[in-house]
C-alpha cells in the first residue's frame, strides 16, 4: 500500500463522525490546531469533508471569540486532564480554558483561495467567527504589548525549555488537588514532560478554575505569562491572511483598519522576541524580560509571518545552517547545541511535522527554496523510514511519541498532491 493511501486510511480511523482526533488513546479529543492541519490534508480528496473539520472545531468557540485548545464531547477515561478537571468552562461544549496557535485562519484562505462562488459563501460562513478568534488574542492575551501565554499547553509546544524560565518562577499550589497522570501509561515516560512540569501546569489549570476563566484575569494575574514566537507568527500570519479574507468580501472600512491596525501591532512587537546574543527570535519572559537560551522549531516563523527585519532574517538563516549541519533531519524542536536537547523527548529535540509544513512554506514564499526544500525532504524521508508519528527523532528519524498520528498524515497529503486543491470541489 502507497504511503498516500496509508494517509488516507489514518485520517479516515480517526474520524469521530465530523471531527478528527490526533491519534487514539493518547489523545482520544478533537485539538484545536491539529483540526486546521487535519483540514488541509483532507482537502486534497474531500472538500466538503475538510470543510465540515473547520466547522466542528468552531461548534466550540465561546462566547468571547476564544477557540478552546481541546473539545470534550465526551469524558474519555484515557485522558488527562478531561473536562472534570478544567472545572466550569464558558464555551457551548465542555473545553480546556486556554486556547492555541491560531492557524485556523490561514488554511481556511489556502482552502477557499480558488476562488467561486462557494468558496466565497465558505468565507463569508466562517468571517465573523475567525475575526472574533483573532479579537480575542489581541484583547484578552496582550501584555507589554505582545500577544502572550499563560499556560505551555496554549503554545502547543507543551514542554519546551523555553518555558523553563517561567515555570521556574512559579511555585506549585499548596493546594493542588491530587491527580492520576494518564499520558504515561500511553507512552514511554522519559518522552513525555517531567512530574514536576506537570504540577505547575495543573496549578495554572486550578488557578484559571479559581478566577471563572476570566481570560483578562488569567493574562495579568495568572501565575505564568510569557511571549512565544510562535503564537506571535502564525498570529500575525493570520491576521494578515484574515486581512486578505475581509478584503475579498468587501467588509466595511471599520473592520480592515480594525485588523490593520492587529498588523501594525504585531510588526512593532517582532522586535521583542528578538534576543541578540543568539541571534534569533525566542521565547520571552514578560514580568522579568528574560530572554529563553535556544534556537527553536518556530524561531524561523519570522518568514511565514514576513517579519523581521534583513540582517535578523540573515542570522535566522545561519543558525538554520549550523543546526542542519548538526542532525541528519530537519528541523530539531530545540538547539541541539543549548543546554537541555534531547533527541526524543516531546518538544525538548524532535522534529514536528506541523512546524516544518510552516517554516518550509515559509521559507520557500521568502525565496530561500533550497532550505525549504530540505526542511520539507527531510520531513518526508523520517516519514517514509518511520511511517505516521507525531514527531521524530533529529539524529536518525525514528518516530517519537504517538503513532498513526493525524497531523503527520495530512501533512504529507498536503505536500503531495499541493496542485489537487483547485480542482477539488
Amino acid at each position: 500500500m502507497s504511503l498516500t493511501q496509508t494517509a488516507i486510511d489514518t485520517l479516515a480511523r480517526n474520524d469521530r463522525g465530523g471531527f478528527t482526533i490526533p491519534t487514539a488513546g493518547l489523545y482520544p479529543y478533537q485539538w484545536n490546531w491539529d483540526s486546521a492541519f487535519i483540514a488541509l490534508g483532507i482537502a486534497t480528496y474531500d472538500m466538503d469533508r475538510a470543510w465540515t473539520e473547520i466547522m466542528s472545531l468552531l461548534e466550540g468557540q465561546w462566547p468571547d471569540g476564544m477557540i478552546p485548545s481541546i473539545i470534550f464531547r465526551s469524558d474519555d477515561p484515557s485522558y488527562f486532564p478531561g473536562p472534570s478537571r478544567w472545572g466550569k468552562t464558558l464555551g457551548p461544549i465542555p473545553s480546556t480554558g486556554v486556547s492555541q496557535p491560531p492557524v485556523l485562519t490561514t488554511v481556511v484562505r489556502q482552502l477557499t483561495d480558488a476562488g467561486g462562488t462557494r468558496n466565497a459563501a465558505r468565507r463569508h460562513e466562517v468571517f465573523d467567527r475567525l475575526f472574533a478568534f483573532h479579537k480575542w488574542f489581541h484583547d484578552a492575551r496582550t501584555s507589554n504589548g505582545i500577544v502572550a501565554t499563560v499556560h505551555p499547553w496554549e503554545t502547543g509546544r507543551d514542554n519546551c525549555p523555553d518555558w523553563n524560565i517561567g515555570l521556574d518562577l512559579m511555585d506549585v499550589a499548596a493546594d493542588l488537588a491530587p491527580y492520576t497522570r494518564m499520558d504515561n501509561k500511553h507512552v514511554n515516560p522519559q518522552y513525555r514532560p517531567s512530574q514536576e512540569q506537570y504540577d505547575k501546569y495543573l496549578t495554572i489549570v486550578q488557578f484559571g478554575d479559581s478566577v471563572g476563566w476570566d481570560q483578562r484575569r488569567l493574562t495579568d494575574e495568572g501565575p505564568f505569562l510569557m511571549a512565544d514566537p510562535n503564537i506571535h507568527f502564525i498570529l500575525l500570519r493570520a491576521d494578515k491572511d484574515l486581512l486578505a479574507i475581509a478584503r475579498d468580501l468587501g467588509k466595511p472600512v471599520e473592520t480592515l483598519t480594525q485588523i490593520e491596525a492587529w498588523i501594525a501591532k504585531g510588526e512593532a512587537a517582532t522586535d521583542y522576541l528578538w534576543s541578540e546574543a543568539l541571534g534569533a527570535f525566542t521565547a520571552r519572559e514578560i514580568r522579568t524580560g528574560a530572554f529563553s537560551t535556544g534556537f527553536t522549531n518556530c524561531s524561523a516563523l519570522c518568514f511565514y509571518a514576513d517579519s523581521g527585519t534583513a540582517e535578523q532574517r540573515a542570522r535566522v538563516l545561519d543558525n538554520l545552517n549550523r543546526i542542519a549541519a548538526k542532525v541528519d533531519f530537519m528541523l530539531p524542536s530545540w538547539d541541539p547545541d543549548a543546554e537541555g536537547f534531547e533527541a526524543q523527548r516531546y518538544w525538548c529535540g524532535p522534529v514536528w511535522p506541523q512546524m516544518n509544513y510552516m517554516t518550509s512554506l515559509g521559507l520557500a514564499e521568502q525565496g530561500h527554496d533550497a532550505l525549504a526544500m530540505k526542511i520539507r525532504d527531510d520531513l518526508c524521508r523520517a516519514i517514509e523510514r518511520s511511517g505516521f508519528w507525531e514527531c521524530f527523532n533529529p539524529l536518525t528519524g525514528e518516530g517519537c511519541v504517538g503513532s498513526n498520528f493525524s497531523w503527520t498524515a495530512a501533512v504529507w497529503l498536503s505536500w503531495q498532491h499541493e496542485t489537487k486543491l483547485e480542482g477539488v470541489a
